[in-house]
């Protein structure tokens, strides 16, 4: 039996292979080594020479080498460094074999390794640097008008600030502003309360994209809760889920909210340390409110003995630059033209003339409280039908395809008038009660204006992606009828009301016993739609001999045209109600 010599490093064989990774031709290396080139082609074939790879002929080298190194008995320092050099070569090889085997990145490089090892940093939720806030304090001061700058500078100065506003002058988008601003800066909690959920949230969504276009940072979570420990919270007007929350307090809309004095308490006991602070903003509804004590300083006298009672006087002259009164508020009115004067460039002042009676002129810019005492429809009628939506409503999905899946709903329009200067066109659409205890739901309000007829009854149609509609009850009086005959190609049973005092009498009268039988509910922020039922009043015909209903409608006017649709909704309820069993079955046509 005969054994093989194992190759050593001096061995023919071995130096030959590396000779020929080094580019030597096979006659050149069998002269050198006078071995002849067959033997040499015969170890090429059976070592595979010609197969290996870049790194197997590299490590082959590094073997050689450091083998030689390391058997040297009288090593010199050069000797040592060459062998930890070769050494690491050999190391990293190592890695790259891992590598090819892994696809790893943390294989091939150590440092790489190392970083994933370690405990990863959490990312910042909700966090802004130093520089990100001045940038944001510097975009809010900078797109503020005066008057708002004078909220601002009131609430560093006063605990209790307290707004009488004219509409769309901007008040829930600065306080939002303010509030994110003064978050971030100084780690205070701040509570934002309206009278419904919904409308609460527009306080966020305001402070959400004002984050997002100034910073370029995405603010999360309902609450939001900053880096800093700051927690923002968005409440509706349910005294049970408002409780237990501390920090500055905004109430928005509160000569809207129902119940006003009992939510107050609530709402006054969050904000009850020295260190927060409390601001409340609203437009006038009625002078029969809850508020108006609250506001006019009679809620304030009337807990004190007379000899202690204090004068307040809330007029526009007073207050118009704002004023500390007895109660420590700061008090301030702000109609429209005031919100004008103060920088505000948004409305054209002689146009809202002509598009609003003087009545409602009043109310709704001039900070005119209403005497609802001829109305139709007063605010403590109106007030029970008013309620928290996202938190009442659990069935109803808003940003669903189908909001409410196949049940039917009603929809009342009630058409605009000529050209762009007529009175708006309303829209809303309605969940009938299925049975007498059940109530009635306003879903969707939409006001339209300046549309043609046909964009007009497009937009009727454009309903039946999301709903089963089962009745549309349209006025004809005027450009009515025209959106009537588009609708009625492909809603052919459709309901005309051609107005005469019977005819809205009739409207009006089947709208009150619903209220009064506390049968409908809206959203409590639509305060429009409240206010569009405020102004229709009672009233003598010409002749003088019968009662009409009016909302002082023409060109220059329509603010009551959403209570006008919504009554023409109702009135496809027989007028004692649904009959016992009414909606159980369905039953859908397909073309």
């Amino acid at each position: 039996m005969t054994t093989s010599v194992p190759d050593t490093l001096e061995s023919p064989r071995l130096t030959a292979r590396h000779l020929y990774w080094q580019g030597w031709r096979v006659a050149r290396i069998a002269e050198f080594l006078d071995i002849k080139a067959p033997t040499l082609h015969s170890w090429k074939e059976r070592d595979g020479w010609e197969e290996a790879t870049p790194t197997e002929r590299v490590e082959g080298a590094l073997e050689a080498r450091l083998v030689q190194l390391i058997g040297k008995e009288a090593k010199e320092g050069r000797d040592l460094k060459e062998i930890d050099l070769l050494g690491r070569q050999i190391e990293r090889l190592a890695r790259v074999h891992r590598y090819q085997e892994t696809g790893k990145e943390g294989d091939l490089n150590p440092n790489i390794e190392r970083r994933n090892a370690g405990e990863k940093k959490k990312p910042r939720r909700n966090h802004l640097d130093e520089a990100q806030i001045e940038q944001l304090k510097a975009a809010f001061l900078e797109t503020s008008f005066r008057y708002q700058l004078d909220w601002y500078e009131a609430g560093q100065k006063h605990r209790i600030r307290n707004i009488l506003k004219s509409r769309q002058i901007g008040a829930t988008f600065f306080f939002a502003r303010e509030a994110i601003v003064d978050a971030f800066e100084h780690g205070r909690n701040k509570i934002f309360l309206s009278a419904s959920k919904a409308q609460a949230h527009i306080f966020r969504n305001y402070i959400v994209q004002f984050v997002k276009e100034i910073c370029d940072v995405d603010l999360k979570g309902d609450p939001i809760v900053l880096d800093n420990g700051a927690e923002l919270h968005f409440l509706g007007t349910n005294a049970k889920t408002a409780q237990g929350y501390h920090g500055d307090v905004y109430l928005d809309e509160y000569f809207w909210i129902h119940r006003f004095q009992e939510f107050r308490k609530v709402t006054s006991g969050m904000a009850m340390h020295k260190k927060w602070r409390q601001t409340y903003f609203s437009t006038p509804s009625s002078l029969g409110h809850e508020a108006y004590p609250f506001w006019s300083g009679e809620l304030f006298n009337k807990r004190r003995k007379k000899a202690d009672r204090q004068e307040f006087d809330v007029s526009h002259a007073a207050l118009a630059g704002g004023a500390m009164c007895p109660d420590g508020h700061w008090r301030q009115i702000v109609t429209v033209e005031d919100a004008i004067a103060g920088g505000c460039d948004l409305f054209d002042l002689e146009q809202l003339k002509l598009e609003y009676s003087p009545d409602e002129y009043a109310n709704l810019l001039m900070c005119q409280f209403v005497d609802d005492s001829q109305s139709a429809f007063p605010l403590t009628l109106v007030h029970p039908c008013m309620v928290d939506a996202w938190e009442v409503w659990d069935d109803y999905r808003p940003y669903a395809p189908r909001p409410v899946g196949d049940r039917g709903v009603w929809i009342g329009y009630d058409p605009t008038g000529t050209g762009e200067d007529g009175d708006g066109a309303g829209l809303v659409v309605v969940l009938p009660a299925r049975t007498v205890d059940e109530k009635h739901r306003i879903l969707e309000r939409h006001r339209l204006k300046g549309e043609d007829y046909a964009a007009q009854a497009d937009f009727i149609k454009s309903f039946q992606a999301q709903y089963r509609i089962e009745h549309i009850g349209i006025d004809v009086s005027g450009l009515g009828e025209a959106v009537a005959e588009h609708v009625e190609k492909w809603f052919p049973t459709l309901t005309r009301f051609r107005y005469d005092p019977a005819v809205k009498g009739r409207l009006v009268m089947q709208a009150q016993q619903i209220m009064r039988k506390s049968r409908l509910e809206f959203d409590a922020g639509w305060s429009d739609m409240a206010q569009s039922f405020m102004a229709i009043k009672r009233e003598l015909t010409a002749s003088g001999r019968q009662y009409t209903y009016t909302s002082g409608r023409s060109q220059a006017t329509g603010h009551a045209d959403l209570a006008w649709a919504a009554m023409h909704a109702l009135s496809h309820e027989p007028i004692d109600g649904p009959a016992e069993g009414a909606g159980q079955s369905l039953m859908e046509m397909y073309e």
